[in-house]
């Protein structure tokens, strides 16, 4: 964040200033201080919201929903056989009709879900006792039994207030078909049991969207959505900098079942502030808005985080580099051989996105006396992506407190001067960029906000435009990466 001793290549300002020189009168006043806070332009990003749903749970809530006994059958009176046509010895004749009453039940074994993709699938396995008592008058009792197997297949759509609805495709097989044999022919009861087996097909259709909605899946969107109103912690000090999440609409992009879990595909467009100071107050949170289809690949985001160099830290590395020269005399055109004895050095931002520099210097060797600050402004600059600092616009804009002004402004252009603080100031950001960096990383890996958590991981950096503001010289880091926010299932 705040540049040490690397941000003095800002200072190389001061040098490029003093090579560009200058002719024309100066002001005896210091360039006026600029009191603008860093600004940093929102930025429209799209969050992943997975919303998790277990399905152990819906499990469960069939279970006790279904019971296990789907239905019992007693019909006296009943066709076991039918009257049928046959040859004997030629002869055509027709048999009677064999009666009998018919008694069971169905139940059902354990419910299980499973699917891939966009497919639920809840299966219920059957099994069914069939006795044909008193057939004929003859036989007492016989008995069958019979298994069957029924699946639902279950798309799932969300309304516009973000409950769940189920569109159930249902059908049923029987595995083993329920019959007995009886004077050389079959006797099976499918017929029977299928009027049984609609019921509890209906019974289904009727109970899995209502424990569908007891997942209560609106109500942990509307939780997520209301968490990501809140501020991200960049980096904790020199300085500290927030980036405030704003939702703006929150999008469904469909669904997947994956094992046991049902997970929702949501996207939140959020507007992504930073601020460089105080953590900032927390948006104000909106209702959930009603359901809009997401068209795009959820978990994009973008940021802009500033690497600040403080003004006052520019000061003394500029400073050392000073005195260090001073051991030796400066050649100053028209002059000759000067000795400067160096003060104090003040560096601020001024209006126009300029940086100012003040250099209080002092010559007392006759016949060259002088003494005074030397202010000096300039707009810093940088090539695309590149994190080395240039100025432009360079010139001296006045002379305070001074005595020989001449002197003051022609040591001011001595290549010796200029070439020194070049020396020791041509530096760059890169350094501090990569802590930057790293701690941002960090920082953003995770966040917690209540029961939920927010993830993020930058992929791609680019450095921008540098600028000069009241507070600080900065290079904004302009980035995209990913983001999640997520329930904590723990």
């Amino acid at each position: 964040m705040t540049l040490s001793r690397k941000v003095g290549s800002a200072a190389a300002l001061t040098a490029s200033i003093l090579m560009a020189g200058c002719h024309h009168s100066p002001v005896t006043e210091a360039p006026p201080r600029a009191n603008d806070a860093i600004a940093v332009p929102p930025q429209a990003s799209t969050i992943a919201v997975p919303i998790v749903a277990r399905l152990d749970e819906l499990s469960a809530a069939l279970e006790r929903e279904v019971p296990r006994q789907l239905w019992s059958i007693d019909k006296p009176g009943q066709d076991c056989l039918a009257s049928q046509r046959v040859k004997v010895l030629g002869v055509k004749l027709k048999t009677p009709r064999v009666e009998c009453r018919i008694v069971g039940d169905v139940v059902r074994g354990p419910i299980t879900l499973a699917g891939q993709g966009q497919d639920l699938v809840v299966t219920l396995p059957l099994h069914a006792t069939l006795r044909a008592k008193d057939i004929a008058g003859v036989f007492k009792q016989e008995t069958a039994t019979g298994d069957a197997v029924v699946r639902a297949h279950v798309r799932l759509s969300l309304a516009s207030d973000w409950k769940p609805r189920a569109t159930l495709d249902i059908h049923y097989d029987w595995t083993n078909a329920p019959g007995i044999d009886f004077l050389g022919q079959r006797i099976t009861f499918t017929d029977k049991a299928d009027a049984k087996l609609k019921d509890a097909v209906n019974r289904l259709e009727r109970t899995l969207p209502r424990e569908l909605d007891k997942l209560h899946l609106d109500r942990e969107i509307g939780k997520a959505w209301a968490s990501a109103f809140t501020s991200l912690e960049l980096n904790h000090a020199n300085p500290p900098v927030w980036m405030r999440v704003t939702p703006h609409d929150l999008r469904y992009g469909g669904y997947a079942v994956e094992g046991r879990r049902l997970v929702l595909r949501l996207g939140m467009h959020a507007q992504t502030e930073t601020f460089v100071g105080n953590r900032p107050p927390d948006p104000a949170v909106t209702p959930l808005p009603p359901v809009r289809k997401l068209e795009t690949t959820p978990g994009r985001m973008l940021f802009v985080i500033p690497v600040i160099a403080d003004y006052r830290e520019l000061e003394p590395v500029i400073a050392r580099a000073l005195v260090k020269r001073s051991a030796r005399p400066f050649d100053v055109p028209g002059l000759g051989p000067i000795i400067a004895r160096f003060g104090k050095v003040t560096c601020y931002g001024t209006r126009g996105g300029k940086v100012a520099v003040g250099l209080q210097f002092a010559v007392d060797a006759a016949p060259h006396t002088a003494h005074g600050t030397v202010w000096l402004t300039g707009t810093p600059v940088n090539a695309p992506n590149s994190r080395k600092v240039g100025f432009a616009d360079l010139a001296v804009s006045g002379v305070t407190d001074s005595t020989g002004t001449d002197v003051l402004l022609g040591l001011a252009n001595a290549p010796g001067l200029s070439e020194t603080i070049a020396a020791a100031l041509a530096q760059n950001f890169e350094n501090d960029y990569a802590k930057l960096m790293g701690k941002i990383d960090r920082a953003l890996t995770e966040k917690r906000t209540g029961d939920f958590i927010i993830r993020a991981r930058i992929e791609d950096v680019r450095t921008g435009q540098l600028k000069a503001a009241g507070q600080g010289l900065y290079l904004p880091v302009e980035g995209t990466g990913t983001a999640t926010v997520s329930l904590d299932m723990r």
